[in-house]
């Protein structure tokens, strides 16, 4: 069950300020396609306020999957821009899909979004230190970026027009200094 838990955890995204998962992974749990899981959402959209689900925007699902290396082949390459669902989505998810595989990996989320809940409240200044973290990477990537892309700049120079070698001695077409004995 503990391992159960961890590989929940590596699932949960914190976007727009909420612990969310999404929705190809809450169907990968249950097993049932993305779309039949979103179906089954539509079909039930009143019980799915804003605050229990919510679609990304482009640049949302573009950092997600670029910040935690998110492969667009692993989430079936997608047409539209995933759902996430809050720990109430979640909850809610359990009253429409309601087959025991469900039910069961419904009670293994809820422990998991405890387990965080918990722990978040054991360290109170956690998420500012997370938050700085956060930013104080991103500053180091942007400053980085910036090297690296003038080093690659750099370098493309040099291929495209290259400093001429210098000769060492003497070449075939210099000549040899005369000497006029007097």
């Amino acid at each position: 069950m503990k391992k159960d838990l961890q590989s929940i955890k590596s699932l949960i995204y914190e976007i727009r300020e909420n612990k969310v998962m999404l929705d190809s992974d809450l169907a990968a749990l249950y097993e049932v396609e993305t779309f039949n899981l979103n179906k089954a959402v539509k079909r039930n959209i009143k019980r799915f306020p804003g605050d229990f689900m919510f679609q990304l925007t482009k640049e949302e699902w573009e950092n997600l999957t670029f910040q935690n290396g998110i492969s667009s082949k692993q989430h079936g390459g997608r047409r539209s821009l995933p759902y996430v669902f809050t720990e109430q989505g979640i909850a809610m998810l359990a009253a429409i899909l309601n087959s025991q595989k469900a039910i069961d990996v419904n009670i293994s989320i809820m422990r998991t979004f405890v387990q965080l809940r918990h722990y978040a409240l054991s360290k109170p200044d956690a998420d500012i230190q997370i938050a700085e973290l956060r930013k104080l990477l991103m500053l180091y990537i942007e400053k980085n970026d910036k090297r690296v892309n003038d080093i690659i700049i750099a370098l493309n120079n040099l291929i495209e027009h290259p400093k001429p070698a210098k000769t060492i001695g003497f070449t075939a077409k210099e000549k040899s200094p005369k000497y006029s004995t007097g």
